[in-house]
């Protein structure tokens, strides 16, 4: 039993301590900032998703884009309330696959926790490409270059992202702001426009719409709501995230649940509206978001500066994922579905190795596709879509199970958004399968694969260490500390005291080859030896071929099966240098006796480092 006691003028658990490690973590508006940005950037074309589908069944098809968005939004609704109680019943992070492994079992966690891997991959890949597409839209010279500046701008994101989550956060306030406050300038404007200011955009560019097109199908409907969902990516990522918030975290990350939900869906009902207001229609080769500016604001510096937020905050929306991703591979591997390395932290709470591999997976996903948008949109959003299902469905349980007041208005709610989801899950996957959708259907499995292949590592691991279980009391065996030697120095009389000190019994032992040359090496040493006396016998090994590592190893074998109730240490000396760069002069033999060693035995090996400065 242990007591927690409070000193005199400790912080409480409910305040910010000013000196600790909560300076590193976020606020509800740094978090805001840092883990909102893939949905916020979705308004660039969650929209334009809608009317493209629409436009199939022509002018009629594009007066249902305003339901459809209410119905989105009605979704977000339901996702954003489902993701605050996430929020509050799994406090330290990890979404859906949190909800998954209580509630539904570890194969589904894992299926929940492989869908937003990928997801989150993605969509590093495919904010960078959408943003150095705007770019190089503006300034078409570049196009060819578009490979190289998706990796600058990976690296350039990478890099804030290992000074801590609170620096990239802080980076991407001004962005943010500058990008949402632009959209409801727009948005405000319009709405007092009797007609559009300018359509100066879309001229000359070739109609997308259908002709002699009147009527709706509800399976069109439904396939342009699947679509416009691809809004809602990036929903879940502040539920991923919790233990990067400051104290009290479940308040502060569910403020801006509350506060990504409100903002999201004002701006999505808001662009819909002047979609309908302007009777916008789309264009080859121009963003619906582009032609909304136009009219709200006209051809003038306000509609350039809406186009660069978008570009950049397109860009920076890859923050989403580097914020959410490091935290669920945390969970992963503490639940031993991956390295214990992604669970390490550095400073600034710095998940570095998760940091570090997505950067390298979505480098590898830029050079795979060129730096092409279209070639990643296909794959993109169906794993969210997955997670989103499984949080819901996880909720259902979850109320089921607790019973509180008013559980069943709760599970209701949560299960209506669980079917809306799930049939948009199924209907971008169908619609996008032979596009490259494929891919994740394979991707997922094999995923999932992986993470019980690491499982089943660790828990064979566990067996043969027997973690969980009192070991027998420690006892002193006998030692013999084994001194690899070449000739004499000052290193080899450090190597021999350091074995003294460590073992009951020191023996040294050189290698020696047929060569002429290298027996006359071997006479002179053994001579040497004699006259020095150190009071350790030297043993020489023989051997036929040009190998060191190996005889040593092979004697260590000798020696342990005829003392196996002996504990056997190599004790190999090796020199470190002043200089970094003159450790390319050393001749690696410690390393690579070292490694045969290891290979080849199961004896303890100590590499003595004597140090030349």
């Amino acid at each position: 039993m242990s007591l927690l006691t409070v000193e005199p003028g400790a912080v409480p658990a409910d305040e910010e301590p000013p000196d600790t490690e909560e300076r590193h973590r976020l606020t509800a508006v740094t978090g805001l900032a840092a883990l909102s940005l893939d949905a916020m950037a979705s308004v660039a074309y969650g929209p334009e998703a809608i009317v493209l589908v629409l436009a199939a069944a022509g002018a009629h098809g594009l007066g249902f884009t305003l339901p459809v968005t209410l119905a989105i939004a009605a979704l977000l609704a339901v996702l954003v309330a489902s993701y605050r109680q996430v929020i509050a019943a799994f406090p330290d992070g990890g979404g859906s696959y949190a909800v998954a492994k209580k509630h539904l079992g570890a194969r589904t966690s894992l299926v929940a926790a492989a869908s937003l891997v990928l997801d989150y991959v993605l969509n590093v890949a495919v904010a960078v490409t959408a943003g150095v597409a705007a770019l190089t839209s503006a300034f078409p010279g570049l196009y060819d270059d578009r490979l190289w500046l998706c990796l600058i701008v990976l690296v350039l994101i990478t890099a804030v992202n290992l000074r801590g989550i609170v620096e990239s956060a802080k980076a991407f306030i001004v962005p943010t702001a500058v990008f949402v406050g632009a959209i409801f300038v727009l948005i405000v404007v319009g709405l007092l426009r009797s007609g559009p200011a300018s359509t100066a955009t879309a001229a000359g560019h070739a109609s997308a719409l259908a002709d002699n097109a009147t009527t709706v199908g509800a399976l069109l409907l439904l396939k342009a709501f699947a679509s416009g969902c691809s809004a809602l990516t990036g929903v879940e990522a502040i539920a991923n995230a919790v233990p990067s918030f400051r104290v009290p975290r479940v308040k502060r990350a569910q403020r801006a649940e509350a506060a990504l939900g409100a903002v999201l869906g004002l701006m999505l009902i808001g662009l819909s509206v002047l979609i309908s207001r302007f009777h916008l229609q789309p264009v080859e080769g121009v963003t619906v978001l582009a032609q909304l500016a136009d009219a709200s604001l006209g051809h003038n510096w306000a509609f350039y500066v809406i186009q660069f937020a978008t570009m950049i905050l397109l860009a920076l929306s890859a923050n989403t994922s580097f914020g959410g991703l490091p935290v669920l591979l945390k969970l992963l591997a503490r639940d031993n579905y991956l390295p214990h390395v992604f669970a390490l932290k550095a400073d600034r709470q710095v998940h570095r190795h998760g940091v570090l591999a997505l950067a390298l997976v979505s480098a590898a996903l830029l050079v795979f596709s060129s730096g092409d948008t279209n070639t990643l949109v296909p794959l993109f959003a169906i794993g969210v879509f997955v997670g989103f299902t499984v949080a819901q469905v996880g909720m259902v349980r979850h109320w089921r199970a607790e019973r509180s007041s008013g559980w069943r208005g709760k599970a209701l709610l949560n299960g209506f958004g669980a079917l809306l989801t799930a049939v948009a899950t199924v209907v971008v996957t169908a619609s996008k399968f032979a596009d490259g959708a494929w891919l994740i259907a394979i991707a997922l499995p094999l995923l999932v694969a992986a993470f019980e292949t690491v499982h089943r590592a660790y828990a064979r691991i566990g067996e043969r260490l027997g973690l969980g279980r009192i070991p027998e009391a420690p006892h002193r065996a006998r030692s013999l500390v084994i001194v690899p030697v070449s000739s004499l120095s000052r290193l080899t009389f450090e190597a021999l005291t350091a074995a003294a000190s460590l073992g009951d019994e020191v023996r040294a032992v050189t290698v020696c080859h047929p060569d002429p040359e290298d027996r006359a090496q071997q006479h002179a040493l053994e001579r040497a030896w004699a006259e020095w006396d150190p009071g350790v016998p030297l043993v020489r090994l023989a051997a036929e071929r040009r190998a060191l590592g190996r005889p040593i190893a092979a004697y260590v074998r000798d020696v342990t099966a005829a003392e196996p109730a002996t504990r056997v240490t190599v004790l190999i000396p090796e020199t470190e240098p002043e200089r970094l760069w003159q450790r390319l002069l050393q001749n690696q033999r410690g390393a690579v006796v070292a490694h045969a060693v290891r290979r080849e035995t199961d004896a303890v090996i100590c590499r003595l480092r004597f140090r030349l400065f």
